[in-house]
């Protein structure tokens, strides 16, 4: 071993030392390509395992000599430890031109594969026969209304418990589709709006929703879905952008390599190819090995895919930008597209298919595929080669009219309102052809009876490569995934560091604030009233502390739906991102505890020992983390902002109500239960109390968390020495009346029952916040497919009635007849990345007066015969095309003739005409106040009608939060009765009470009670409303002026 290590050590000592002799500068080519070949065959002696860790780097062609980073014309370099710099070098120099060709760069790799006999995988996808139905609701059924979102709401619960079938209408998204998807080609899904291009693709992914009825045969190499994991195998890009708003793009895009094994795309073949390499003595190009070795390095936090992918998609130059949300600044809109694309080329090399935002394709983007493959109303009515669909319409007639694009005709050519105008066989009159029969044709052409062969053939299974089908359904090893989210959610902790400042800091000012309340120079442990009031203390605290925790519910909801578009794409199990939210929590809930306990806890003067302030602190964490295990729990299974704030409210009142505070469990003694009014507990919190917690609800107070925390907290208070003097009620303690007084147990084991019962609790709502994680999908709003089929008479413009479909919006048709380009407008200005203005002046007819600015430019290729000039003139002023000419496009522009013409005209439209008048408007707006008013008014109702599910969602909360209290309060009325609104409710019950309370604290009738305890003098009630009227107007005034003057969107 000692011998293998020291042979180890010299090997890599004359790898250094070839690195020291050769990082000497030279301009002689010769000697370069002496240099390189000498590190080569110092690389050759490493042993295997360490020769793919390191490469030879050179510098390009434009970097020759000794760079300011101290880096030679070539280097060895330890893939495994680049830096940022040498990473993007790396690419930089794979990418082997200025204009970063993508292209040259995998045709690179193809041929060093080649070279040695290595094959790349391949995939052809089959799919035959291929149906999909949706039931959907029609007539007024469908309508969004409250009445209907109500029997929706039964129907499904019924639904789910297989005691009820409702009645759908079933429609038809997919008809019997065939096709395949041939390797190595590029294949271009197309289809007017609503013809199923999507469902075809969730089909094809393995993403299609299961409330979808399908009947398919989908195929990989031969393989079923069932066989292999598709989702890691294909790639569907959705139009929805969802991203973590607080992570830059180079964030975004490390994360997903690290969780989709980037590495594993080149590191299955490196031993391999290196030894056929060795075998048939073959030196590879130095940039393309570096760049596959640095590639083909795992377990890394950065990685090199992330900076080719960055690279590629132009995304190089926002890469430490914030992705951004609609209320934080951060990449532009067509920036978040690339990222969504960069997060499946980060780890597929295989298949890659993509749903875009544009409906029709630029006809030099159409150019770019070998395979058409056309979608009209549920059909396929053509499937071949791009080159010949023309061919195939032409056969039934219709043409290609002149300048139109061939994307915009497919999509036109089966729409019963633009068929007519393509119409180009004279030798009959033209009659409708609908899409069935287009299809139909499609079949008996010699195009569909090349693809019906195609499928009679199966795949030969045997040639399937290993490594075409992901078998695995995650990357890399549970640990490394565990790894991963542990490291992005410690570093979104710190980019959400103001809200947890924010929060500390109020912990601590509501803390100073319940101390001036409850100042320990006006309370002294020597009766029951005094000891009620610490028992509110400590009730303060723990209410404070556990819906501290609600702010994690509105948290959660922001990252469902990037969660669910992760683990449906098998980047990391549910339990992964649930285990480290909640170990990064732990940390948090012990400052929160801490701090509460260091302002609160001798300011107010509770049991002044060391231990009991630790066992203080102890209850408080563990309320706290069983806080935020409830609310992360009503998040995950609501999955709605809405609905988890309902839920979220209603938590809080049943565990507020049943917590054994406002509602003991039973009282002191008899006596007391037979008073009007319980005077100790309205001297505690001025709340309403009732003699017990009613039969039906004891459930409620052995289930509530808080019941257990304020059992232990109090418990951990009570029983400390300077409550253990006797009491002048009864034989017992003061302390043993204070427990006793409020149901609570006094023996010390319950401080540690109670401990551990929250503890459980935790464990238990974490580990139901996995379960639902894992098993619940997201929440669609908009699942079923609604249509208003409804049998009315319509008057056409022929005055014919007709009886039909009638929808609830009017269709939007554009015919082109005349198509023209958007260069064809007047006038250009052009600008580049930066600000700077590149181009600015007449663009002429055709864009020939732009055209031939730039032509006339030294290095610039001329466009080609056909080519769209917007999309040339974009692609012939990219900062690569300035770097490869070595000209700076603005600094042209300011010394050519258009602009020395702008700046004229600019100089003459300055100056205003003699006689004219500044444009101005008498007012700000175009309406007056009352007309803006009546179209507000107008419009929320039209938005909060057309939301039944929020209505609904409200009234079924106030009827249930109704339905607690009665029962929990039941039949308080007839026994007994902050601060305005139950002043104002009191005054108006008990206001003229004259019944009498017989008390050692208090002797007198209930009015003088009110007055002398609560101040809640006689005529009070009409104050109480005008106070209340004046809030109402205050928070609406603050509502009106936040809207005006307030903008919360960051830059």
């Amino acid at each position: 071993m000692a011998a293998s290590n020291r042979r180890d050590y010299f090997e890599f000592l004359e790898l250094e030392r070839g690195r020291e002799s050769f990082a000497k500068p030279s301009n002689a080519d010769a000697v370069e390509e002496d240099e390189v070949e000498l590190m080569w065959a110092a690389l050759d002696k490493l042993p295997s395992q360490k020769r793919g860790n390191y490469a030879v780097l050179r510098r390009g062609s434009s970097e020759k000599g000794t760079g300011e980073d101290g880096v030679a014309n070539a280097e060895t370099v330890d893939v495994r430890k680049l830096t940022r710099s040498k990473r993007e070098f790396v690419v930089k120099e794979a990418l082997a031109t200025n204009e970063q060709d993508n292209y040259r760069l995998l045709s690179a790799i193809k041929e060093r594969l080649d070279r040695v006999g290595l094959e790349v995988p391949k995939v052809e996808v089959r799919f035959e026969n291929l149906n999909i139905q949706a039931n959907v609701q029609i007539g007024s059924r469908a309508l969004p209304t409250l009445i209907n979102a109500a029997r929706d709401t039964i129907e499904n619960i019924l639904t789910g418990l297989r005691l009820f079938r409702p009645r759908r209408h079933s429609l038809t998204i997919l008809n019997n589709v065939n096709g395949v998807v041939k390797p190595g080609r590029m294949t271009l899904l197309l289809g007017p709006p609503g013809s199923g291009k999507s469902s075809l693709l969730l089909a094809l992914a393995g993403k299609l929703d299961k409330n979808l009825k399908k009947s398919r045969d989908i195929t990989y190499n031969g393989h079923n879905l069932n066989e292999f994991c598709v989702q890691r195998t294909s790639a569907y890009i959705s139009q929805t952008d969802n991203h973590i708003a607080e992570l830059t793009v180079r964030e975004t895009l490390d994360f997903a390599a690290r969780c989709q094994g980037a590495s594993e795309g080149f590191g299955g073949y490196m031993d391999d190819l290196a030894r056929l390499e060795k075998e048939r003595n073959i030196r590879p190009s130095p940039e393309i090995d570096a760049f596959m070795k640095a590639s083909s390095v795992g377990g890394t936090k950065h990685s090199v895919s992330t900076d080719y992918v960055l690279k590629v998609l132009g995304l190089d130059v926002c890469s430490e930008t914030l992705v951004g949300n609609d209320m934080l600044r951060g990449i532009s809109g067509g920036q978040r597209k690339r990222v969504t694309t960069g997060l499946s080329l980060s780890h597929q090399l295989n298949l890659l298919k993509v749903e875009a935002t544009i409906l029709t394709p630029a006809p030099e983007t159409f150019d770019l595929f070998d395979d058409l493959l056309l979608l009209s109303e549920g059909h396929v009515v053509y499937q071949g080669p791009r080159a010949d669909v023309l061919e195939f319409f032409e056969s039934l007639g219709f043409q290609l009219p002149p300048r139109k694009g061939v994307a915009d005709f497919l999509q036109e050519v089966t729409s019963k309102k633009d068929q007519a105008q393509y119409w180009a066989d004279p030798s009959k009159p033209y009659v409708f052809l609908p899409v069935p029969e287009i299809a139909k044709a499609f079949a008996n052409s010699r195009f569909g009876r090349s693809l019906q062969s195609t499928l009679s053939v199966s795949y030969d299974k045997s040639k399937t490569h290993p490594s075409a089908l992901s078998k695995e359904k995650y990357a890399v090893s549970k640990y490394e995934l565990l790894k991963a989210c542990f490291s992005r959610e410690l570093l979104l902790i710190s980019r959400h560091r103001f809200l947890y400042t924010f929060r500390t800091c109020q912990v601590a000012f509501i803390g100073f604030v319940t101390c001036t309340i409850f100042l320990r120079t006006e309370l002294h442990p020597a009766d029951e009233t005094n000891g009620n009031l610490y028992l509110a203390a400590l009730f303060v605290g723990l209410v404070h502390i556990m819906f501290n925790g609600f702010s994690e519910l509105p948290l959660t909801i922001s990252r469902l739906p990037v969660f669910y578009k992760q683990r449906d794409n098998f980047f990391h199990p549910a339990w992964a991102w649930s285990l480290a939210s909640w170990i990064l929590r732990v940390p948090y809930s012990i400052l929160e505890a801490f701090v509460w306990s260091c302002v609160v806890y001798y300011t107010i003067g509770f049991a002044p020992s060391a231990g009991r302030f630790f066992c203080f602190l102890l209850i408080l964490l563990a309320i706290h983390q069983m806080a935020l295990g409830l609310f992360r729990l009503i998040a995950a299974i609501a999955r709605d902002m809405v609905l988890a704030n309902t839920f979220g409210s209603a938590a809080i009142l049943v565990v507020f109500l049943l917590g054994g505070f406002i509602m003991p469990k039973r009282m002191l003694s008899q006596h007391l239960l037979d008073n009007t009014i319980c005077l100790s507990f309205i001297n505690a919190l001025d709340v309403l109390v009732s003699d017990e917690i009613k039969p039906w609800w004891i459930w409620g107070y052995w289930v509530s968390p808080l019941s257990y925390g304020q059992n232990a907290i109090s418990v951990n208070e009570f029983t400390a020495t300077r409550w253990m003097k006797m009491s002048h009620i009864g034989n017992v303690t003061v302390g043993y009346n204070v427990l006793r007084d409020h149901g609570i147990p006094t023996g010390d084991y319950w401080y540690w029952l109670g401990f551990g019962v929250l503890f459980l609790y935790g464990f238990l709502f974490n580990n139901l916040v996995t379960l639902a994680l894992t098993y619940l999908n997201r929440k669609f709003l908009l699942h079923q497919l609604k249509f208003y089929l409804t049998n009315v008479e319509a008057n056409t413009s022929l005055g014919v009635k007709k009886k039909g479909m009638i929808l609830p919006f009017q269709p939007l048709t554009m015919t082109f007849l005349n198509v023209n380009y958007f260069v064809d407008m007047p006038k250009l200005l052009l600008m580049k990345r930066g600000g700077s203005v590149i181009y600015g002046g007449k663009l002429g007819v055709h864009s020939k007066i732009m055209t031939d600015y730039f032509q006339g430019i030294n290095g610039i290729s001329p466009i080609p015969n056909g080519y769209n000039p917007a999309t040339w003139m974009l692609e012939v002023t990219t900062p690569t095309v300035e770097e490869r000419i070595g000209i700076d496009f603005s600094k042209l522009y300011t010394n050519s003739e258009q602009y020395r013409e702008l700046e004229a005209t600019i100089k003459q439209m300055s100056a205003p005409t003699a006689g004219s008048e500044p444009l101005k408007f008498s007012t700000t707006y175009s309406q007056t106040f009352l007309g803006q008013f009546l179209i507000c008014l107008r419009k929320q109702n039209l938005v909060y009608w057309r939301t039944p599910s929020y209505n609904l969602m409200r009234l079924t909360f106030t009827a249930i939060s109704a339905l607690i209290f009665g029962t929990v309060f039941w039949n308080i009325g007839s026994k007994s009765p902050i601060a305005w609104t139950l002043r104002g409710i009191v005054s108006s019950q008990l206001g003229d009470v004259e019944s009498m309370i017989e008390e050692p604290e208090f002797t007198g009738t209930v009015k003088a009670y009110l007055e002398a305890n609560l101040g809640y003098g006689p005529g009070m009630i009409g104050v109480s409303v005008v106070v209340l009227v004046g809030f109402c107007l205050l928070f609406f005034s603050i509502f009106v002026l936040s809207v005006k003057l307030l903008n919360f969107q960051k830059r």
